[in-house]
């Protein structure tokens, strides 16, 4: 009996969890294809909303998915590397530089963006262009690279491996490139859908670094919803919904296999 209402009882809240992240997600996705969301349905359907967010808001749209695929290049250049590099070389030393790449998580987007205005500011082309909202977001995701990497090359017996392939000839590029970089690929992959994620979904400090021509997803929603009709706003949401739930699925199946393969 107590077994039978524990259950009772956990499947109780994971239902009122789910209806309490759920419903207002629905309502905001109705008023976004409905006529007038005063009127609810009984105005009925429509994609008019759809197609002037996409007219509105297009150029931020692609901002978006283009800074988070060049955030994604730069974390894979500088974050594999660095990752293979605290493999190899465990100890003290690696671990203050693991928690050192890792601060920028510990320090608020807001203060992380103030910082870079206060060093970039006064460099007018870099200030204006969509580069320096990429140095920010580079900054912020480069750690779930190293880390998400690093967790599988710790898992695997690194060292082993290498002199295999020494054995046999293999230059230390050819080593990373045959060897390392093929085992080590469901954490990169795990590393490269979170960073893609995090960078289109990023909000506060994109806010504090973009400008009136460079305004980014979060940052057009947020617009959207100060400034146009509310069906305007939804109807922004349901896009925004629509690029990044596939990411989020993709991202829970890449840790999930990447957990596999590392037990």
């Amino acid at each position: 009996m107590k077994i039978s209402m524990a259950k009772s009882m956990q499947l109780t809240v994971t239902l009122v969890a789910c209806a309490f992240l759920l419903v207002p997600t629905l309502q905001s996705v109705l008023a976004g294809v409905t006529v007038n969301y005063r009127l609810g349905l009984s105005s009925g359907l429509t994609l008019e909303w759809i197609g002037k967010v996409w007219n509105l808001y297009l150029d931020s749209i692609f901002l978006s998915i283009g800074i988070a695929v060049a955030c994604l290049a730069c974390t894979l250049i500088i974050g594999v590397p660095a990752a293979y590099g605290l493999a190899r070389r465990p100890g003290w030393i690696s671990r203050i530089l693991e928690e050192f790449i890792s601060l920028p998580l510990a320090v608020p987007g807001l203060a992380l963006a103030l910082a870079l205005l206060q060093l970039y500011g006064s460099m007018r082309g870099f200030r204006t262009s969509w580069t320096f909202i990429l140095v920010g977001h580079v900054l912020y995701t480069l750690p779930f690279m190293v880390r998400s990497t690093l967790a599988v090359l710790a898992a695997m017996d690194l060292k082993t491996l290498e002199e295999g392939a020494a054995s046999l000839g293999a230059s230390p590029w050819q080593r990373f490139r045959d060897v390392v970089i093929p085992n080590a690929m469901p954490g990169i992959l795990a590393g490269s859908l979170t960073v893609v994620t995090l960078s289109i979904g990023e909000f506060n400090l994109t806010w504090m670094l973009h400008t009136p021509y460079l305004k980014t997803l979060p940052v057009g929603l947020a617009d959207s919803y100060a400034s146009m009709r509310l069906e305007v706003a939804s109807a922004y949401t349901l896009v925004f919904f629509i690029i990044i739930v596939p990411l989020l699925m993709a991202m829970q199946w890449a840790s999930q296999r990447a957990q596999r393969i590392g037990k």
